[in-house]
């Protein structure tokens, strides 16, 4: 090949990106900074750029969506009635003003009510949470459901998979949807013992697929589990040694997961049910799936469940209105910390206003380039008061908002772009001041590993710290 092709080839490449820029991103709709950051890739790096943009940029979910409302409608019907187990928390006259406003949004973007009678624990410790997931795997009498973002085929993984096996060849009915992405190590050898067994395992938009891959940004982020339609546990944490410590490189994992009985589980089985029927095409239905919801505690919660299909990016909406009514204080702990446009206008207006807003962020994380684009937010936040920590113990993982020491959110969504925009999310809000106190006192006992930025000295970082930061931060719609 002479240098005269070679420039014809890269002249021919380059306006192949353009007119991909043309035809594919400026006629969808999406979010002008989104779109940005892509013609930047795109012009800077044609091939590269345009390669990534065809695999990570398009969101093929809007024909996907009726699909999905289908899905919705048809395990919403098989569902018992939560009538007599729901709470109109927004005409409640025992409740705060925040709890019925947030509660009100809620309740329009969602759909799903608040339900009364929930028994909530609530786990800071990664170790103690799995040792309940596997006593309840052990106490299982009809159904085990798993839903799983990673799930590491280690000797944690390997474990858990063991009681499953046990479990299904006991006759107890065992599905297991992991995500094809982020559980790519899963092979057939890892899996062949629990389908021999007698159970079902289904990927989540399978990752291996050549076709599929086209759809890599359609990922379940979720993690659940729901034994016997009773019993349900969601939160940040995976299956895998590394959330338990046992991976020296990540060191100690911080994580919050939580346990939950009552009518708020059989939510949680509904999402469930929604993702396997979306994967398997199997219709999930019956008293073992969906058993006579029982009150079980004092909790008022609701499971809210967020993905690309919805209209209303519902995760997203309702912690901007929760941050939008709070009044004394915000207390919000993430992994991945890349805020919205709104979120940080939330945020930033919340403490001009004068409301206490604290943040607990990884110092260091297993993606460098996350924490790098999140510190450039740092200089705005600390400027309208916001009061940023790092926590520098380990791997920060746990994923909490408690806005005035009355309200809650806890589940599997971090606070940036791909989690409340583009991936399947689920989370549970709490309208329960013991719960949220529970939570502030983590956080405080957090603080304790922490290191405060002050933003006199966050002004004087040298400037190929800041380099570093500008230039992630143009990515950060797309990371």
């Amino acid at each position: 090949m002479t240098l005269r092709h070679a420039v014809i080839g890269l002249l021919i490449l380059y306006v192949l990106s353009l007119l991909l820029i043309r035809v594919v991103i400026l006629t969808r709709r999406r979010h002008p900074a989104s779109s940005v950051a892509w013609i930047f890739a795109i012009v800077a790096l044609p091939f590269v750029g345009g390669l990534f943009f065809l695999v990570f940029g398009i969101n093929r979910v809007n024909r996907r969506k009726r699909r999905r409302r289908q899905v919705v409608q048809t395990v919403e019907a098989r569902r018992p009635s939560l009538e007599g187990f729901t709470s109109p928390v927004d005409e409640d006259p025992n409740a705060c003003e925040t709890e019925r406003r947030i509660a009100r949004l809620a309740a329009r973007v969602e759909g799903g009510p608040v339900t009364v009678g929930n028994a909530i624990v609530l786990f800071n410790d990664t170790n103690i949470a799995l040792r309940r997931i596997e006593e309840a795997i052990e106490a299982a009498r009809s159904t085990i459901h798993l839903e799983y973002y990673i799930w590491q085929p280690d000797r944690t993984g390997k474990r858990v998979r063991d009681l499953l096996v046990a479990k299904a060849r006991q006759g107890v009915q065992v599905r297991f949807l992991y995500d094809g992405l982020g559980s790519l190590r899963l092979t057939r050898k890892f899996l062949r013992p629990l389908v021999g067994g007698g159970a079902v395992a289904a990927p989540f938009v399978p990752g291996r697929n050549f076709r599929e891959r086209w759809s890599i940004n359609l990922r379940s982020h979720r993690k659940i589990v729901v034994v016997d339609g009773e019993t349900g546990f969601t939160g940040g944490m995976n299956i895998g040694d590394e959330y338990h410590g046992r991976d020296k490189a990540i060191g100690y994992w911080r994580d919050t997961h939580l346990m939950l009985q009552g009518p708020a589980v059989l939510q949680l089985q509904q999402v469930f049910a929604e993702d396997w029927y979306y994967a398997t095409g199997e219709e999930l239905s019956g008293d073992a799936i969906f058993p006579q919801p029982r009150r079980c505690g004092y909790t008022l919660a609701q499971v809210i469940s967020s993905g690309p299909d919805g209209e209303t990016r519902e995760l997203h909406s309702v912690m901007f209105a929760a941050i939008n009514e709070a009044r004394t204080h915000i207390l919000l702990t993430t992994s991945y910390f890349v805020p919205t446009e709104p979120l940080t206008m939330a945020l930033c207006t919340a403490a001009a206003r004068g409301v206490r807003v604290r943040l607990i962020v990884p110092a260091r994380s297993d993606h460098r380039w996350v924490v790098l684009a999140g510190r450039s937010y740092y200089g705005e936040l600390l400027e309208a008061g916001v009061e940023i920590h790092e926590y520098r113990r380990g791997m920060m993982h746990a994923k909490t908002l408690t806005v005035d020491g009355v309200w809650s959110l806890v589940g599997t969504a971090n606070f940036d772009p791909r989690s409340l925009l583009l991936n399947f999310e689920v989370g549970l809000a709490l309208y329960d001041a013991a719960i949220a106190r529970e939570l502030e006192q983590h956080f405080e006992a957090d603080l304790e590993h922490c290191r405060s930025i002050r933003r006199e000295e966050w002004e004087r970082r040298p400037v190929r710290s800041i380099f570093a930061e500008n230039v992630c931060r143009l990515f950060s719609p797309v990371l």
